[in-house]
């Protein structure tokens, strides 16, 4: 139960506390987040899942909860992949700028900017899904594998496709309201420990006593 040590497990070097793996101040990961990836070396997270991310230009954030899973090819996809629609022409001239010198524009005018990309606690993030700038994800919510996330996706709901739609909620609303008031994510370890049994087994009743 060390959030700092960088692998979970000693026979698994493919998963990876993920908080220990980044280096930018823009990337916010809580503890005990995992990364599975066996498509490349998980310790390079930023370089293969961070996309698009100049938040020395843009200031964009990614933002990931605690006790996450991050499948394999997971991939976040920032402002600067967004060509702006608000030009007659869809060719970024502003960043070819040495090429097409115009006076005041700035290389953040090529693109739309949607803001960061939020995702909550427990959340699970399937195979090779892409979620895009702006989205926030809330608690206990999982995302399909190679889903395309363009929207918000509340709490404790599955969504999948291209673009990714609700399918089911994971529980109904009011336990979904009483999941949302525990927290038991902010729990100290030595709790969540004690309380992984009823966790496991869906015994809300017990971790509310």
């Amino acid at each position: 139960m060390n959030p700092d040590t960088l692998y979970p497990s000693n026979y698994d070097h493919h998963t990876v506390y993920l908080k220990n793996v980044v280096k930018s101040p823009f990337i916010e990961i809580g503890d005990y987040t995992i990364l599975h990836d066996f498509l490349h070396d998980p310790l390079d997270f930023e370089k293969t899942s961070v996309l698009y991310h100049y938040p020395h230009v843009n200031h964009d954030r990614l933002k990931i909860g605690k006790f996450c899973s991050v499948a394999a090819g997971a991939k976040f996809i920032f402002n600067a992949a967004n060509h702006t629609l608000n030009s007659l022409s869809s060719y970024p001239f502003p960043v070819m700028h040495d090429e097409w010198p115009v006076p005041d524009m700035k290389v953040a005018d090529a693109w739309d900017n949607h803001g960061d990309i939020v995702i909550g606690h427990d959340v699970w993030i399937g195979f090779e899904a892409i979620i895009l700038a702006g989205v926030t994800v809330g608690d206990g919510a999982i995302i399909g594998a190679r889903a395309l996330v363009t929207k918000d996706v509340p709490p404790y709901t599955i969504v999948g496709g291209m673009p990714a739609k609700p399918i089911r909620k994971r529980f109904d609303d009011a336990t979904i309201k009483r999941l949302l008031e525990l927290q038991w994510w902010n729990w100290p370890a030595e709790k969540i420990r004690r309380a992984i049994p009823a966790i496991q087994a869906g015994k809300l009743e017990e971790l509310e006593s």
